[in-house]
């Protein structure tokens, strides 16, 4: 009996992403308006939870579309949110606003990225940005494996082991409270983790005060230019490509980057 209960799926999926979200039972239980008793039942499968108590506790616990669909299907019952590719057909008004968000962001260079970074849609100032700082590279569509190679946007990058620790961090957090990950993923992790070292020692000499906005400054033949980041997301989705989709726009930081940035961007 007792390997039965430790064994049951649903409760495992969610002692982690309540341990992961740092709650007690109490504060689960409070959030979601059941009893810490049944919540601890519930958790150790003497208890099997609603559908709709499989719902309240992902809302509450803030659970990734992916993952609620996990917590579903180890509860068991069928999966609620879509996977849709994003050249899909039934994609093709969400892909011509992502477009249109792109054009009018022009001549600031911007990217569309899923959870693990990879580059699904890029403006045309962005593509000569990368293309500039970045002209060897031949690697994959991804901005971690841009960062870390010195083939890609490493040497470009001024503040090098600043920018990288701030992405690497997002991703890591993005990825690393998923129990839903696969081979690509994983793959990703793996690399973060391989360059975890270097990371911490070229960030601990860093003393400049905190800030709301991490700068990126790349060196552009004798120009530097100083940028920093906006990220936007997608309102409320509820398909799991959507919810995970970042877009992210660089802005000069002043008037000499913008000056400097503007003939690197710009229609050749």
């Amino acid at each position: 009996m007792e390997a039965t209960v430790q064994g049951a799926p649903f409760g495992r999926l969610l002692r982690a992403w309540r341990s992961t979200r740092g709650k007690s039972q109490l504060a689960l239980a409070t959030e979601a308006g059941v009893s810490t008793r049944h919540l601890s039942f519930v958790e150790t499968g003497r208890a099997s939870p609603s559908r709709e108590m499989v719902i309240t506790l992902a809302e509450a616990l803030d659970v990734p579309l992916r993952d609620r669909n996990a917590l579903l299907e180890a509860a068991g019952f069928a999966a609620m949110y879509r996977t849709t590719a994003l050249d899909a057909a039934a994609m093709r008004e969400v892909r011509h606003v992502l477009e249109r968000m792109l054009e009018v962001s022009e001549p600031n260079p911007t990217l569309v990225v899923n959870r693990r970074y990879d580059i699904l849609l890029a403006n045309r100032a962005a593509q000569r940005l990368i293309g500039s700082l970045a002209p060897a590279w031949q690697g994959p569509a991804n901005v971690v494996e841009l960062l870390l190679a010195h083939h890609g946007l490493r040497p470009a990058i001024v503040n090098w082991a600043e920018v990288t620790s701030h992405v690497v961090h997002r991703v890591r957090h993005e990825l690393s409270a998923s129990q839903q990950l696969d081979d690509a993923d994983r793959a990703l992790l793996g690399r973060i983790v391989a360059v975890d070292g270097e990371l911490r020692a070229a960030t601990t000499a860093v003393t400049r005060p905190p800030s709301l906005l991490v700068p990126m400054r790349v060196r552009h033949g004798d120009e530097r230019i100083d940028l920093f980041t906006t990220i936007t997301t997608l309102g409320t989705p509820l398909d799991v490509t959507l919810q995970e989709l970042r877009i992210e726009t660089l802005f000069p930081a002043d008037e000499r980057s913008r000056r400097a940035l503007q003939p690197i961007c710009a229609p050749g």
